[in-house]
């Protein structure tokens, strides 16, 4: 069968399911037939009502170029609409096919120390290569004409967890393109980059190669001797990817005006700056393998970041492990009970989809000991599956009440990729500082005081929020400054941190008193940065805003100079003893500004932000419960309340609200007693 045979489609059409949808990456043709009735007859005791097909299928579907024979995925998807599921159909582009390699080598990466790669693992192509761009194109037209329309597609999925980078020729080549369009100008290139440093003034925009270790970095990727070159190759490489999607996206519209199409991202993922990409997806979603069994905290941060992505729009986890996963050191299995708390703090934060990665275990290769809803024996009396049963019979029961339902937050935490890849690839500061570390910090402290937040990029709109976080702003751009200043003059208040405010877009430092255009915002100037080991440890005393007591701080120390700002805390120790550390600017509305000069300890964050909340009634009913989450979400099925205990005992509270847990059908009173059990979750519709 070729893409030239024409297909009708049997209406097959899944009867209509108005609940969270649920399933994940099915691969049956590593399987033998009979073994796809089994997976079936476990889907259905499961719940199961969705099925991402395809993901990696280009050696399947393709084994030439301008060949293409659908069989065996057409056998595939008849049989997964019998059974009156849906799919999602991927393009299969997530990895080259061998013929593909061998035939065009170049379109192979070309790795940071300058080695073109021969054939292998997957993340392997080059997005520049003109080959890979034509003929990925192509295999998605191919698919989508074969599949659009079909009563049972649900969502395209354009290749798959896109990362990484290309260092090749083609690569360059095309960095130069993209550069010309940014500056236009050499002169302003020079500029921009400030080039007189060490001779790099550029004459001529084929002198201009990628930054690697062959170039600009002398020991790795985040050791750059030119900030500029290697902001802009992350920005150019993200742009480059995110070109390879586009073009996949417009391949399947020539035949689907319609089906929503997404890829797969990866949370708090360095490489791709997704509020770029956000625009072009029709819908967010991403993959949640959390780096420890106790990363809770995290993960809400990465919910409410690619919840942003869309303005709020709800998202999908489109992988999740049961168990365990296979690409670590050490993989822990989930604990009894984490499976469903996790899942249910995804739905918490505004997912309408909770997948996994994988239906069934592989035979082979690097994930056959993945986690899976069936391992390789197809079992269906593990505690793996029926952990998943039982959250399948959870959602079918909670049905619609929260589909398309969003966040009510006051709260916004700014996050940014430019500010994230300029203060780690920046010399002089303190390289144990991480950004991903500073802003989990601080969402964190908002997650434990029960408050709904937003995670937005630093160019959104901020009319809404009552309170603005924005947590080591490296990078101004996008006249933030602005915008921040106008959260505090209607009587909101901004808090942010050291190393704020000290580049402009180019990462260039600006000529004025760090935090630079913030300083008059914050009434504040830094004089000095002092750096230490983490184990330096300086005690901030509080003595303003109501506060009283020390605070721990650590690794970085901005002494700063109130000019209009009231201080907050001062250092204890060191030859700055006594100087600021904390600082509040208050503004005629009412609001503030506060400007955190340290890094300060999780007990110390967690002081300064329910300060600032405690000004604007925010924290949240359950804030003394360290590990009870309490999340939110409304829509057309009324006011939802989300309690979930993630401590291993059980907690005692008092009902914030009366309603009816949608999970159980039981009646709650508001201030009722209430015990939730170890890994326990109330879904609360409230009256």
């Amino acid at each position: 069968m070729t893409d030239t045979d024409i297909v009708t489609h049997t209406d097959h059409r899944p009867a209509a399911r108005e609940k969270v949808l649920y399933g994940g990456d099915y691969n049956p043709e590593q399987w033998p037939r009979d073994v796809w009735e089994q997976d079936h007859n476990a889907f259905d005791l499961a719940r199961i009502d969705t099925v991402t097909l395809g993901v990696f299928d280009w050696a399947l579907i393709s084994n030439a170029e301008g060949k293409y024979d659908f069989t065996s995925l057409d056998e595939i998807v008849t049989r997964v609409a019998e059974s009156g599921r849906q799919f999602v159909m991927a393009t299969a582009t997530g990895a080259l096919p061998p013929w593909l390699a061998h035939q065009h080598p170049e379109v192979n990466r070309t790795d940071f120390e300058g080695r073109r790669h021969v054939y292998g693992q997957r993340h392997n192509a080059c997005p520049s290569s003109p080959v890979f761009r034509r003929l990925s194109t192509s295999l998605a037209g191919a698919t989508a004409e074969r599949y659009a329309g079909h009563p049972a597609l649900v969502a395209w999925h354009i290749g798959n967890e896109y990362g990484g980078a290309c260092y090749c020729k083609n690569c360059a080549a095309s960095f130069r393109v993209w550069l010309r369009k940014r500056y236009t100008t050499l002169e302003q290139l020079n500029t921009a980059w400030n080039a007189s440093f060490w001779s790099h003034t550029f004459s001529d925009w084929e002198q201009i190669v990628s930054p690697n270790a062959i170039s600009e970095h002398w020991r790795g990727p985040n050791h750059t001797a030119f900030q500029g070159i290697t902001l802009d190759y992350l920005r150019f490489m993200s742009d480059a990817m995110l070109q390879n999607f586009i073009d996949e996206k417009a391949a399947i519209r020539e035949h689907d005006a319609a089906t929503p199409a997404t890829t797969n991202f990866m949370g708090m993922y360095r490489p791709i700056d997704y509020h770029r990409w956000a625009k072009h997806i029709d819908f967010a979603s991403w993959d949640n393998y959390p780096p420890t069994d106790r990363s809770e905290s995290r993960m809400a941060l990465t919910h409410d970041l690619m919840r942003g992505l869309k303005g709020g729009d709800p998202f999908w986890v489109m992988e999740q492990t049961p168990t365990i996963t296979a690409s670590r050191d050490i993989n822990p299995l989930k604990r009894p009970g984490v499976l469903r708390l996790w899942s249910w703090q995804s739905v918490a934060h505004g997912a309408d989809a909770v997948l996994y990665f994988q239906m069934r275990q592989s035979r082979g290769a690097c994930e056959k000991y993945h986690g899976a809803v069936l391992d390789h024996a197809g079992r269906m009396d593990t505690r793996a599956f029926r952990e998943v049963a039982q959250l399948g019979a959870d959602f079918e029961r909670v049905g619609a009440a929260v589909l398309g339902a969003r966040t009510p937050a006051r709260v916004a935490v700014l996050f940014d990729w430019d500010s994230w890849w300029a203060s780690e690839i920046t010399d002089g500061l303190n390289r144990t500082v991480t950004y991903p570390q500073v802003v989990l910090g601080y969402h964190r402290a908002l997650w434990q005081a029960g408050v709904q937040v937003d995670v937005v990029a630093a160019d959104a709109t901020l009319d809404r929020y009552d309170i603005v976080i924005a947590p080591l702003l490296h990078m101004l751009k996008d006249d933030v400054e602005n915008r921040l200043r106008a959260v505090v003059e209607r009587g909101g208040s901004i808090v942010s941190t050291f190393l704020s405010g000290r580049v402009d877009q180019d990462t260039n430092a600006f000529l004025a008193d760090a935090p630079g255009p913030l300083a008059p915002l914050f009434g504040v100037r830094v004089e000095e940065t002092d750096s230490l080991p983490a184990e330096s440890i300086n005690r901030i005393a509080l003595s303003g805003a109501g506060l009283d007591g020390f605070l721990g701080s650590r690794s970085i120390f901005e002494i700063l100079v109130p000019e209009g700002a009231e201080v907050v805390g001062a250092y204890a120790d060191d030859f700055y003893a006594g100087r600021a550390a904390v600082t509040r600017m208050p503004s005629a509305a009412g609001g503030a500004a506060w400007y955190v000069g340290a890094l300060l300890d999780p007990d110390g964050v967690s002081v300064i932000v329910r300060a600032v909340l405690d000004e604007h009634d925010l924290i949240g009913p359950y804030a003394d419960e360290p590990d009870l989450e309490f999340a939110v979400r409304e829509g057309a099925g009324g006011r939802v309340s989300f309690l979930l205990n993630h401590a291993d005992a059980p907690v005692s509270i008092i009902a914030h609200a009366a309603g009816t847990d949608l999970i159980t059908g039981d009646t709650v009173g508001n201030g009722d007693a209430l015990t939730l059990e170890p890994k326990g979750v109330i879904v609360l519709r409230e009256n």
